[in-house]
Order: C-alpha cells, then structure tokens, then sequence
C-alpha cells in the first residue's frame, strides 16, 4: 500500500492512509472560548435539536466503502459554544440509533473535547428518532437545528423524509438552521417533499466544495471518486454556493448558517451564538443575561 492509498479496515471499509491522517488530522481541535455579550436565561430550556448520522458508511462511485461518520471537531466544537450560551442538546438521527462519530478523526490530545464528548455519550447512544421530532407552528420547541459534517451527513440524511418536512416547517418559522461542511447535503431532504419548493433556493451558501472532494481520492483520504457531489446538488436545486475551497468560511443568509470545513467549527459556532440567543429571546420573550 502507497503512502496515498487509503486503508482497508477489519471490516472491509476504507480509511484514510496513515499519511494522509497525519497530515490531515489535528492533534487538538480549533476551538477557543469565547464570551458572549448575551446568552440565554430564564423561561423554559433553551435546546438545539443536533440532526446526526446514525449511518456513517459511504459507498463510493467504484463500490468501495468509506467508514465516515459525523466529523469529531466539526460536531462537538460548536456544541460548547452552544454550551457556553446557555443552550442543551437534543440529538435526532434517521432510525433513532446511536450517533456515528468519525473516531479516527476525533484530535487526540483535547480533553476539552474529550470531556464533552464523554458528557454528551448518554444523548448520543440514545437520539430521537426523527419521525418522532415535532415543530410547533411558531417554532418555539427548538432554539435552533444544527447540522454538522463528515461525510455521513451524505448517507441517509438528504433522503430523509422526515428531515425533509422538519426543516420545511423549520424554514417557514424562520428558525435558525446552521450546517456544516458536508452538513449543507441534509438540506437537500427538503427537495425530497412532493410539492414543495426547495426551501432554501436561492440562499447563499458554503460548504465543503465539489473541487477539494474531487480531489481527495487522489491523496488517499477516500477510496474512490464520490458518488455524487454536494455543491452540485445545492446548485442544482438553486442554492448560491459562494466558494470552490476551504478557508474556514461561514455564511449567514436568513435563518441559514453555512461554514465550509472543520475550519469554520469555531467560527460558525460563535457565529451562530448571538443569532440562536435573538431568535431564542423573541419567541419567548425570555431574558438574555
């Protein structure tokens, strides 16, 4: 096997090739603490529906399987900026199975990470299903819904139907909705609805881009081409994607909030904040301290 050769697993799945995790996989994740001016207070909990992937194998264009999951840094970083605003989680996969998380990815040496993720396992191992997540009309349940990426978001998330009426009815109460990296492919379920417009047409937005997920087979990060590509999905329902790499970008366009790779995790998680906290506030009328 080539340095640029992605690794075959126990199971048969693909991982990337020891080369390309080293230079690819982060030690410690990008996260830095962070005040906010407000954060929420008072009135009843203020949670953040976390839609995940309880499916992380992606079969590739040559029928290989990449073992991904839900992107370690790109999910728990933003959750302790949500934590650090005053928000809880309620995580909802497709099954209602446990949460895949990409371990091989997750940065070896941040406890703060660590400790999150172990604090959070309970909720993990045991997600709502999605059939099972209800809106109010006004929204109000959730204060928001966050996506994050790894490729696993592509599984089964943008298939889903439920997701799919979920985000409608999120989009019509202007909720805030944040994904990440691969993250913006679950927006697509909302195409899956007969009758219904995509939602989110015309909305400018970033993600992983088509150009880099085209070229990563060819560095041993997956084993083969995609299967399809998440930028031309988007565009093809009439999203405005803004960029062709990744730097860490976020976009905020309405109530959607876009970021482009593990990079933007910090960026869109502070971000998000003040958005998530104003909406919060308004549907409730609950204090901000």
């Amino acid at each position: 096997m080539g340095c640029c050769s992605s690794k075959a697993t126990a199971n048969g799945t693909y991982e990337p090739s020891p080369f390309t995790m080293a230079m690819a996989v982060k030690s410690k994740s990008g996260y830095k603490p962070q005040s906010f001016d407000a954060v929420v207070g008072g009135g009843p909990t203020a949670k953040i529906l976390v839609v995940a992937t309880d499916e992380g194998e992606l079969k590739m264009a040559n029928g290989k399987v990449f073992n991904s999951g839900n992107n370690p840094e790109e999910m728990f970083v933003p959750l302790l900026h949500f934590k650090a605003a005053g928000f809880a989680f309620e995580f909802a996969t497709v099954s209602g199975k446990p949460v895949v998380i990409e371990m091989w990815a997750f940065p070896s040496k941040d406890p703060v990470l660590a400790g999150l993720h172990q604090e959070l396992k309970p909720l993990l191992e045991t997600p709502t299903k999605l059939a099972d997540v209800t809106l109010d009309t006004a929204g109000s349940k959730y204060a928001g819904i966050y996506i994050p990426g790894g490729h696993g978001a592509m599984v089964n998330l943008p298939e889903s139907l439920e997701l799919g009426k979920l985000l409608l009815e999120a989009h019509a109460a202007g909720l805030p909705t944040i994904a990440l990296c691969h993250g913006p492919a679950a927006l697509l379920a909302a195409s899956k609805i007969d009758g219904a417009e995509f939602p989110y047409k015309q909305y400018r937005m970033v993600c992983f881009s088509d150009k880099t997920d085209k070229l990563t087979p060819k560095l041993g990060y997956l084993p083969g081409a995609m299967p399809w590509l998440v930028q031309a999905a988007l565009k093809k329902q009439g999203a405005v994607l803004l960029n062709n790499s990744e730097k860490g970008a976020v976009e905020v366009d309405r109530e959607l909030v876009t970021g482009d790779s593990p990079q933007a995790s910090n960026n869109i998680g502070k971000t998000a904040v003040p958005i998530l906290v104003a909406a919060w506030a308004e549907k409730h009328k609950s204090p901000v301290v």
